[in-house]
Order: C-alpha cells, then structure tokens, then sequence
C-alpha cells in the first residue's frame, strides 16, 4: 500500500515538478484528493463554492498536509480544517492563502479569469518565469541561506540566456519582447 500512496503523490504533485505555472480554475466543490491536486498551483476560484477535508477515517496523505500547513502560515487554523473536516467558503480559502483570487460568476468567470492570468504570465521572459517557479518551491523547501545560494547559482545561468537582452531591446523600441521557447520535453 506504501508503493501505491507514494505513487499517487506523485501523481498529484506533478502540477508542482513541470517548470511552467499551473493555474487551477476552481468552480466546484474541492473535497479530499481535490485539496492535494490543487495545493500546487496558483488558484481562482468561484465565489460560491466550498473547500473541505474528507472525514474518511485516514489522515491526508497525497499532498494536503504537506503544502496546507506552508500555503496557509496558520497551522492552528490548519489543524482545525484537517481535525474537523468541516466545510469552509471560498472567501475563507482566500483568507487562509489556499486561493489567491475569488471570481464573481461560474465555470465561464474562472476560465476567463485563469486565461488572463496566464496571458499576463506567457508575455514574461520564459527563462525568468520557470526560473521563478524553481526557486519559490526551493525556497519553500529550504532556508533562506540555502535558497539564496541556490538562486545565485541558477541565475548565473539564465544570465546567459537573451531574455535580459531582448527584454531591453523590447523596452528602448518600446515594444513587446520576443522571447526564445523554453524546450520543454513533453509525451504528448
């Protein structure tokens, strides 16, 4: 049973390995495995739907109670969702950090508003952005010593990509930079 929850972990924490931003439009209720699929990305969600914790009789085991505790930085509020299982509102997940924006409106107001998010995000230097995702689940992961040594060895080789160039360029003709894809290898 160990092999089989290892492997569902990670599973579910493949949002949290790819090197591009994973946003979860959320417009429905996020009940039990639901929590740990979405602990790892950026979250919209509805404004009326809710969050909870399956009382099931097992202790979360796929994500919930190692990403809650870090995304929220309120273990007592923590301990309580995961002890009692109650229901909570979406404007209570915005308060506790597990969204970061709630969306007026349905299924359609949280696409939209995901799409936009990830516009904004795919205008950014691809280099700087997987650069960026890196090093916030590093510094999650690590102390702010180790994570600052980290961040100067990975940046010392995206310094040497064009997107610091580009970017310049872009910004004295004032117009939109043209970064280089990121080659990221995919199966499908």
């Amino acid at each position: 049973m160990r092999k089989v929850i290892l492997e569902f972990q990670s599973a579910i924490g493949t949002p949290d390995r790819c090197p591009f931003p994973v946003i979860a439009a959320v417009h429905g209720p996020v009940v039990g495995l639901g929590v740990d699929l979405i602990s790892a990305s950026v979250r919209h969600n509805t404004n009326h739907r809710i969050f909870q914790e399956v009382d099931i009789g097992l202790a979360p085991d796929i994500g919930t109670l190692a990403y809650l505790p870090k995304i929220a930085g309120n273990l007592s509020l923590v301990r309580e969702l995961t002890y009692t299982g109650r229901f909570f509102s979406a404007t209570e997940a915005q308060n506790l950090g597990l969204v970061s924006r709630v969306v007026d409106g349905g299924h359609t107001a949280v696409v939209d508003a995901a799409l936009e998010l990830a516009k904004t995000i795919a205008e950014k230097s691809p280099v700087a952005v997987t650069s960026a995702k890196q090093l916030l689940s590093h510094a999650r992961d690590h102390s702010v010593k180790e994570n600052l040594e980290y961040t100067a060895t990975w940046n010392a080789a995206a310094l040497m990509t064009s997107d610091i160039s580009e970017n310049l360029r872009a910004m004295k003709a004032k117009q939109s930079p043209k970064f280089n894809p990121v080659g990221v290898p995919s199966k499908l």
